[in-house]
């Protein structure tokens, strides 16, 4: 998979050269470009936002630099009869405004080749470099939920982790991404390990006795029960 991100904090995604990431760009699985907004100014003060039309609070970033850059990446636009935009790569901008991250999306993404990321930063981007864009790739406002950030880093490194980990290879047990929280719309099941008793508190003595049909009864419990204590939205009506 090929990922590109344009940020004006490339600093910010040196963190994807360690852990599992690190290792599936250094195996290939990954590639990854870092694209700094600023490179894509044309004044001294390497200027990336202005005052908003109509008024209020904050700014708003422009939309050359956002053009430059993106064009840098996508190469220059084809004309109009010719254009495919879905065949182009899948451009995301996180913004509090677009559908909510889920781990149903992160698989959608997982499968695709080639993923564009737009770091939006102050009151977010020119509205035309979204609605441009549209014509060039299939664009997707995303948001990891109801809450505001200072900018788009944050999110785009948690959609990055959530996908990157679903890509074939870069987990070494495939089996473990099975069993995780929201895999199968419930939340995970406790976990323990060695030693069986730690400060007087015991493993569950289900999980010593190797009755696998057990086990996973208990497993399965313990998820119900857990999504119902915790996130009871996410049970399906039957339970």
């Amino acid at each position: 998979m090929r990922i590109d991100i344009v940020t004006i904090f490339p600093e910010f995604f040196d963190v994807l050269d360690l852990s599992l990431l690190g290792k599936a760009r250094q195996s290939g699985l990954i590639e990854l470009g870092v694209h700094n907004l600023r490179d894509h100014t044309h004044d001294r003060h390497r200027t990336v936002d202005d005052t908003p039309y109509g008024g209020g609070a904050g700014m708003v970033m422009k939309p050359e630099p956002w053009g430059d850059a993106l064009d840098a990446i996508l190469g220059p636009p084809l004309p109009a009869e010719t254009a495919d935009a879905e065949a182009g790569p899948v451009i995301i901008f996180p913004s509090p405004a677009g559908e909510q991250f889920s781990q149903a999306t992160a698989r959608e993404l997982a499968e695709e080749s080639h993923l564009v990321f737009g770091c939006g930063r102050y009151e977010g981007i020119d509205q035309r470099v979204v609605d441009h864009y549209a014509t060039r790739g299939r664009v997707r406002l995303i948001s990891l939920g109801d809450y505001v950030l200072n900018g788009g880093e944050v999110a785009v490194m948690a959609m990055i982790e959530a996908v990157g980990r679903l890509i074939p290879g870069v987990v070494g047990n495939p089996q473990s991404l099975v069993e995780e929280s929201h895999e199968d719309g419930l939340l995970e099941y406790p976990s323990y390990t060695k030693p069986s008793e730690w400060r007087g508190l015991p493993v569950p003595p289900v999980l010593l006795s190797g009755n696998h049909g057990a086990i996973a009864a208990w497993r399965r419990e313990q998820q119900l029960e857990r999504t119902a204590r915790v996130r009871p939205d996410l049970l399906p009506p039957a339970s």
